[in-house]
């Protein structure tokens, strides 16, 4: 019985100390896993956040101590003159942020009615050659919008549809510089990116259980009513986050509002004029007239720019910061990888 109760002892204690060195070494995998994932995410977020935390010092600091090079990122005197110079040079009387902030809003409800319909064509009916389509929609995706430029410009410039305007007004109508092109690039479905939110929709009204539909049909519903009434509703998820790509994208937007609406009051394109770099001279002539600035540099002028684009995004910094939590939600439910 001693010996048994020795050699169940020892059993004990070498499995006792198994698990203890089994726990240890998970414990150490553990924070080692721990350690590196957060240098990771400290390394990546300070290289998104780097371009912005380099250019405050610039855009907060006095314009006479801009070119010293012994001021890196705190700035020895605080000022906000960047800021009032940015909106007295780019922004005016803020008319130019309303007008894109309303045309952003407007072409993303465009944008995403259309995607959502066709999204739930492809996703829900079954008609010939739905497959074949669905492809052409990503190849939207993957083919670079400039592809499609020439052909673009070409039918808005002499746009007809079958014959009906030339025999009416004896020439094509020119639709360039228009701001009703763009609302009609939308709804046909070649906006902005717009193949990412028609394979968005898609992808979520596929999931969706095909009951709510069968149940909808006994009750009469036909096709748009199921979808204005059963599908559209529970598709909030993917509304949500196409409706804010959208909006995003658009408000940003200096290539189709630059070749199809180039005289438009779209703010991006306005502050891709005014900083041109050719200006420099005559736009640092002028900051030192208004402000009494005994003399100016390259740097100023580099400060202004700064400023200026911290102005322009501010609206979406606010429409993110307000929304996030909800948009996170509905970035995990919206079928994206589905």
């Amino acid at each position: 019985m001693g010996n048994r109760t020795v050699s169940k002892l020892r059993r004990n204690m070498l499995l006792k100390g198994g698990l203890d060195r089994a726990y240890g070494k998970r414990a150490v995998q553990k924070i080692v896993f721990r350690v590196f994932l957060y240098t990771l995410i400290f390394g990546l977020s300070f290289t998104m956040l780097y371009p912005l935390i380099k250019v405050l010092p610039a855009v907060f600091g006095d314009f006479a101590t801009l070119d010293d090079p012994n001021v890196i990122w705190i700035p020895r005197k605080l000022s906000v003159l960047s800021f009032t110079a940015a909106i007295r040079i780019g922004f005016g009387n803020g008319t130019a942020v309303l007008l894109s902030l309303l045309y952003s809003a407007v072409v993303a409800g465009i944008q995403i009615f259309s995607s959502a319909l066709a999204g739930y064509s492809l996703g829900r009916v079954r008609f010939p050659m739905r497959s074949l389509f669905m492809v052409l929609v990503v190849v939207t995706i993957v083919v670079p919008p400039q592809t499609l430029l020439i052909p673009q410009y070409l039918r808005f410039q002499k746009f007809d549809i079958f014959g009906i305007f030339t025999l009416l007004t004896g020439e094509p109508l020119n639709l360039l510089n228009q701001p009703y092109t763009l609302y009609l690039l939308a709804a046909t479905g070649f906006g902005i990116k717009q193949g990412i939110f028609i394979f968005i929709f898609r992808q979520f009204f596929k999931g969706l259980p095909i009951e709510l539909e069968e149940a909808a049909f006994i009750d009469g519903c036909g096709f748009y009513r199921t979808f204005f009434r059963i599908s559209l509703p529970n598709a909030m998820p993917a509304l949500v986050t196409a409706l804010s790509l959208a909006f995003v994208w658009n408000y940003g937007d200096t290539y189709y509002t630059g070749y199809f609406h180039p005289g438009g009051p779209y703010i991006a394109s306005q502050l891709s004029r005014v900083f041109f770099s050719a200006d420099i001279p005559r736009m640092l002539e002028n900051i030192s007239r208004w402000y009494g600035i005994p003399y100016t540099t390259v740097f100023t002028f580099d400060a202004i720019k700064y400023a200026a684009g911290l102005l322009y995004i501010l609206p979406i910094l606010l429409f993110f910061f307000i929304a996030q939590r909800r948009l996170v939600e509905n970035f995990e439910q919206s079928g994206i990888v589905g």
